[in-house]
């Protein structure tokens, strides 16, 4: 992506060094693995929390040097508060044209555990949005692992990453995602499931809407990005994911989309740039 010379947002808040170093976020074993799966597959990330053991890892924490980023972190740092600067560029527009006001989301950067208005949560948790406090979280070890376990790499995978939460922040300021989880208490498993893979879709679909405008504006697409973003959209996909970790796949259990939806929607944003074309709610579920 081209961002020489692109702001960085003034919505970051940059917890790093108030938590308890990398020692927390690392040292926890099998669940660096659990970070991508939950993002990526899980409903709630913090449900995660469930099956970890905070307690040692604030034990860890108390004993964990004072954290020190280093020189790829504080790249990285600087990208994602351009990035989360290049979506306060468009949503704004969009936003008017619908007769609305938008308010940009923070971007809270932490290193091993955090509390948000959601409850606690651990480097494990991947990056997730909390409507309570209208705020995206993202440890940058996460991308990270995304290159090591999954092979997604690239400056537009990443922001890709945080256009998707910052989707779901749209989805909350037009209401959609009240309504959704509403809806999600009161369905079973499955059909919740369903509820919420049609929220991920849309947060793909918006993530390309925000990149279609931003190129547009800006020019800020290169070649290769869009292969980028179609290759971790690919590799994020409920059917992919449960295959790598588990050998087969349990569509009930799918609540994100498969790899075959999430390129679709991802791309049906990118070559549409009208956020009305994204209703992933009107839609029979099978012609998702």
């Amino acid at each position: 992506m081209r961002l020489d010379g692109r702001r960085e947002s003034r919505h970051v808040d940059d917890r790093r060094r108030m938590g308890g170093g990398k020692k927390a976020g690392i040292g926890i074993g099998g669940l660096v693995i659990a970070a991508l799966l939950t993002w990526m597959m899980g409903g709630n990330p913090l449900s995660v929390l469930e099956n970890a053991d905070l307690g040692s890892v604030l034990t860890e924490q108390g004993q964990a040097s004072a954290y020190e980023p280093t020189a790829e972190e504080e790249a990285l740092a600087k990208f994602s508060s351009q990035i989360l600067a290049v979506t306060e560029d468009v949503w704004p527009k969009e936003f008017r044209k619908m007769g609305r006001t938008y308010e940009p989301p923070r971007l809270v950067l932490f290193t091993g555990s955090v509390q948000s208005g959601c409850g606690g949560a651990t480097a494990s948790s991947g990056p997730f949005y909390c409507s309570a406090d209208q705020s995206v979280y993202i440890d940058l070890s996460f991308f990270t692992q995304m290159k090591k376990q999954l092979g997604a790499d690239g400056d537009f995978a990443y922001a890709y990453v945080i256009a998707h939460e910052v989707g779901h922040h749209v989805q909350y300021l037009l209401g959609i995602l009240d309504q959704a989880h509403q809806q999600m208490s009161r369905v079973s498993e499955k059909e919740s499931n369903r509820i919420s893979v049609r929220l991920e879709l849309q947060a793909d679909f918006l993530a390309g809407i925000w990149a279609y405008h931003d190129h547009q504006m800006f020019g800020s697409l290169e070649d290769g990005d869009i292969e980028e973003g179609i290759n971790v959209a690919s590799r994020i996909g409920d059917d992919y994911l449960q295959k790598k970790a588990q050998g087969y796949t349990v569509p009930d259990a799918f609540n994100h989309g498969t790899s075959a939806q999430r390129v679709r929607w991802l791309k049906k944003g990118l070559s549409s740039g009208r956020v009305g074309d994204g209703d992933t709610f009107s839609q029979d579920y099978e012609d998702l």
